[in-house]
């Protein structure tokens, strides 16, 4: 197991993506931890999906750092405006960067695809740009289970090669581990790159299939379950993910020198998956049964008149599977929270979010 070699008393972390889904919760646990003296969250605010969530879990942020002695600074502003990311590094000086902002979703980069290469090449690269012009511990990003395509092979290692991407936004989270990879050889930037696999759990992204499946369920439409049923997917809580982060980034890549006297890049990527992939149609059934404990949904909703079997869509993989054991040998960690568990958190906020209102 590695030892843990970045201490954040008496430093700044920015954590860009600050309002996301997996940003907002990352800047909580920093928060109740109260190590950092200050945390920067830098985020656009965009309207992908309901602002009024970012502003919710902004809120929350700012009830949570009023509480303890840590320093919140919250910058509106875009990663691929040069000049805000430079700013924010010239202005606060992170020691720690995690960079979780991003043009997210496989499907919206069909439709989309200008927003991609803006947020996750442009974004990510004057990201590298600010790293390489400033003092720098330890850069942390968000990489994708996406990228392993269609890799036949599982579990999903980070051994595995990962070279035909079936959706852009694949394309893009592989080319920022090429471009954080060739960084730290050039610059000897410290780099780790997580793969996240299928990331749920309350006041979550209204795209991803549990909301979604939610928000038409109680508006009585039907919902669609592709490739006839038989996907698989390895839902991962956020909790795990947020835990899984916090420990890489107190462990950063050693620098070191080759025998041509040039750095050895210090990178890494780990997998954060629960390890665990769920049938799609077992994974409705959980989430219908909660949705009904949670007083979402009334106890004799015909579910079954509200599903529909379809082919498999574009850009999508019929399994994701992860294999955690460098995150386990290395990290020792490995997320452990049962489905039913993080579905129940998620019925019961969305029920106070939501319906209760």
């Amino acid at each position: 197991m590695l030892k843990a070699n970045i201490d954040f008393k008496g430093k700044t972390v920015l954590v860009t993506g600050a309002a996301g889904f997996i940003g907002a919760n990352l800047v909580m646990k920093l928060i109740e931890n109260g190590e950092c003296e200050r945390i920067v969250g830098l985020d656009n605010m965009n309207d992908y999906y309901d602002v009024s969530i970012k502003e919710y879990r902004l809120k929350k942020i700012e009830e949570a750092a009023s509480q303890k002695s840590v320093k919140f600074v919250f910058v509106k502003g875009n990663i691929a405006d040069k000049a805000t990311v430079d700013g924010v590094f010239s202005e606060y000086h992170p020691t720690v960067t995690v960079n979780l902002a991003a043009q997210a979703g496989v499907r919206y980069s069909i439709t989309n695809p200008d927003a991609y290469i803006e947020s996750n090449l442009i974004g990510f690269y004057n990201i590298l740009e600010a790293c390489r012009h400033n003092p720098t511990e330890h850069l942390v990003y968000a990489s994708s289970s996406s990228v392993y395509g269609t890799n036949k092979k599982i579990p999903y290692s980070t051994d595995d090669k990962v070279d035909n991407p079936v959706s852009l936004y694949a394309a893009t989270k592989k080319s920022n581990e090429l471009m954080a990879h060739a960084y730290s050889k050039l610059y000897n930037i410290p780099s780790t790159g997580l793969r996240f696999f299928t990331v749920y759990g309350p006041a979550g992204r209204p795209d991803m299939a549990y909301f979604g499946f939610t928000d038409k369920l109680i508006r009585g439409e039907t919902i669609e379950i592709f490739n006839f049923g038989n996907c698989k997917r390895d839902f991962t809580y956020v909790d795990d993910i947020v835990e899984g982060i916090l420990r890489v980034m107190r462990t950063a890549p050693e620098k070191k020198n080759g025998e041509d006297g040039l750095p050895i890049p210090p990178y890494r990527v780990y997998n954060i998956g629960n390890s665990s992939p769920e049938n799609l149609q077992d994974f409705v059934k959980i989430l219908c049964e909660e949705l009904v404990r949670a007083r979402v949904l009334p106890e004799d909703y015909d579910f079954e008149a509200h599903k529909k079997l379809v082919p498999m869509q574009a850009g999508d993989v019929p399994v994701t599977y992860a294999d955690t054991s460098a995150l386990e040998r290395d990290l020792g960690f490995k997320p452990h929270t049962p489905l039913r568990t993080g579905l129940r958190s998620f019925a019961e906020w969305y029920y106070g979010f939501y319906v209760k209102k």
